[in-house]
Formats: structure tokens, C-alpha cells, sequence
């Protein structure tokens, strides 16, 4: 059994509607669920599958990180998806250099958060102090990379380009193991 702390705030978005939003994680994840709404804490038991039961608690981080459950859920969907959080207290000196930070990686109406999702292929959430990136390892790595950047105070423009780049970089690695008729 493992134990997974979430945000009080959060925790209606796990439960769901009716309770529909856990019943989906433990039907799908093979798992069951212990939520203790007082204190955030959520206790994760496998049924089934152990290797299907494995991802339950990334899942259970994931929504509690801010991300909606089929976002979450869609690391059940392929064994190459991943969860990572990236600490933004860590690279900030104090809170409003944080709130500063975050801003700059949400941009102005969400188009660098947007951007980012959009051309490194990964889910990207900015909640609390963290940035969450659900995808596959290349993806992840891209949208890090990029978060990173903008943490260390590089300039938008060139974290777009770096992303384009990689982007191409990872469509031309897919072509690699296509055959095409012909």
C-alpha cells in the first residue's frame, strides 16, 4: 500500500462528481482508493494488475498536482508515459520571485504554458509551487528543458525556438521508423 498526500483543494477533483472520478482510478488502475478528506492523505491499495497498479499513486499525484483526471489517467494509456514534477520554490529566492517565475512560464492568457504543450507534446500544469509534465521521456525532457530555461531568466523567443527545434528534431526521429511504400 502506498500513501500519497494531495491539496485539500484537490481533492473534489479526485473524488469527482458522485465519486465517478475515483471509481474510474480504481477500475482502470486495478486499485483502491482510502481518501481522508481532512488531511489530503490518500492511501493507494492494489487489486489487480501490480504493474497497472504501479502508475495509481503518479495518478493520484497528478490530479493533486493540478491536472485534470483524464490527463491523469492517460498515463494508464502507454507504459512510456510519465509523471514529473519540477520544485519552482527551488529556483526562486523568495514568494514573489516565485509568483514572478509563474508568470512567466503561464505568459500572458496562457499561451506559453499553451506554447510548450504544444510543441513538445507533453500535458504541462503550473500549480502551487510546481510545474507538472505528464508525457512520453522525450517530451517530458523537452518541456523541462524549457521550463528550465525560462526559470533561469532566458528570453521567451528563444525558448520557442529551442521547442520548434525539437520538435522537428522528434518528427523527423518518427520518420526514421516508418516504411513507406513506394
Amino acid at each position: 500500500m502506498k500513501h500519497v498526500t494531495i491539496p485539500q483543494d484537490r481533492i473534489g477533483a479526485l473524488i469527482g462528481e458522485g465519486g465517478e472520478t475515483m471509481r474510474e482510478i480504481e477500475s482502470r488502475a486495478e486499485v483502491r482508493l482510502d481518501i481522508d478528506s481532512e488531511t489530503g492523505s490518500v492511501a493507494v491499495e492494489k487489486t489487480g494488475d501490480p504493474l497497472t497498479g504501479l502508475k495509481a499513486p503518479d495518478i493520484v499525484r497528478a490530479i493533486g498536482r493540478g491536472f485534470r483526471p483524464d490527463d491523469a489517467l492517460s498515463l494508464l494509456d502507454d507504459d512510456m508515459r510519465m509523471l514529473e514534477l519540477v520544485d519552482l520554490d527551488a529556483a526562486t529566492r523568495n514568494k514573489n520571485d516565485l509568483r514572478r517565475q509563474k508568470g512567466r512560464l503561464i505568459g500572458e492568457d496562457g499561451r506559453t504554458r499553451e506554447l510548450m504543450e504544444e510543441l513538445s507534446g507533453a500535458r504541462v500544469v503550473i500549480y502551487g509551487s510546481t510545474a507538472g509534465l505528464i508525457g512520453g521521456p522525450e517530451q517530458v525532457r523537452t518541456a523541462r528543458s524549457a521550463i528550465e530555461m525560462i526559470l533561469d531568466g532566458a528570453p521567451h523567443g528563444a525558448v520557442y525556438s529551442f521547442l520548434e527545434r525539437k520538435r522537428s528534431e522528434m518528427s523527423e526521429g518518427d520518420l526514421n521508423y516508418h516504411e513507406f511504400p513506394g
